[in-house]
């Protein structure tokens, strides 16, 4: 009698696991070993760990996720994938017309046409990822309070560069719920390292991206080592692109700098309070 139980009740759970399956059902482990993720971006998950950083950020994939200037679209290949059909991305791109010089223009014009294509050409998996232009130095990403995560990876360098990086914290503030999370990976200075200096190099002192998300009304509620890397000296001739995957240098030193990896990074979970202090 109890084997016949056993035997049912282990039937029955085959079946229902044979349902998710059929089902289709998207997780996080499924989405990362997706066909639509090139082998090239998939090799860099040794260096950007995207399934224990987005489990430290406590991202679910029944919230409303925005994520800050996407770029080429590497983590919107995980993001938009799994928020489909529960959740839901933004992503928001800078408006090239709002940009500091003419350069910053053309590489914004480029890089948006780029990512615009790259959602455009594969709906199965990005037609619900939605797009929100925003002018740097006056950025609004959507309804104050609309949000439940703001994520951003390695732009913080840039937003100081183009001396915008407060304007950037106290938007991602202000769109966020109470309670929401702000999660933060960037390329780590030294502590101390001037802000002039991280524009340059493309790394920013922890204790400074702290300040910002803290003087926007953030509290700092936990900090990852997830995303370091102790072989980075950070000294390098052409700073972080200097590194895979850019490869500054391009062929000179290159076995040295594909040695080091990607840049050491920090990985930091603030909180919006009930109410800013």
């Amino acid at each position: 009698m109890h084997r016949s139980l056993l035997a049912l009740a282990g039937a029955s759970l085959l079946s229902v696991t044979s349902l998710a399956a059929a089902a289709g059902e998207v997780t996080l482990d499924s989405v990362l070993a997706g066909k639509h993720r090139t082998e090239a971006n998939q090799a860099r998950d040794q260096y950007r760990h995207p399934k224990e950083t987005l489990a430290f950020f406590g991202i679910k994939p029944d919230m409303h996720v925005i994520e800050i200037t996407p770029g080429g679209g590497w983590y919107t290949e995980v993001l938009g994938p799994w928020l489909k059909g529960q959740g839901s991305l933004t992503a928001a791109v800078v408006d090239p017309a709002s940009a500091s010089s003419d350069g910053a223009k053309k590489y914004y014009t480029k890089s948006n046409g780029d990512f615009a294509a790259k959602l455009a050409a594969d709906p199965e998996h990005y037609s619900d990822v939605k797009t929100v232009s925003f002018k740097m130095g006056a950025a609004s990403f959507g309804d104050p309070g609309s949000a439940d995560a703001v994520l951003t990876f390695r732009n913080v360098h840039n937003w100081t560069a183009a001396k915008a990086d407060a304007d950037m914290f106290n938007a991602f503030f202000n769109v966020l719920k109470a309670g929401g999370v702000l999660g933060v990976v960037e390329h780590r200075a030294a502590s101390g390292t001037s802000a002039e200096a991280s524009a340059k190099s493309g790394y920013i002192a922890q204790d400074y991206v702290v300040k910002l998300a803290t003087d926007a009304g953030f509290v700092l509620e936990a900090e990852s080592e997830i995303n370091a890397n102790p072989k980075d000296t950070k000294d390098h001739p052409n700073g972080v692109w200097t590194l895979p995957p850019n490869f500054a240098m391009g062929d000179k030193d290159h076995d040295k700098y594909a040695a080091i990896g990607e840049s050491d990074r920090m990985t930091l979970r603030f909180r919006k309070p009930a109410a800013k202090q």
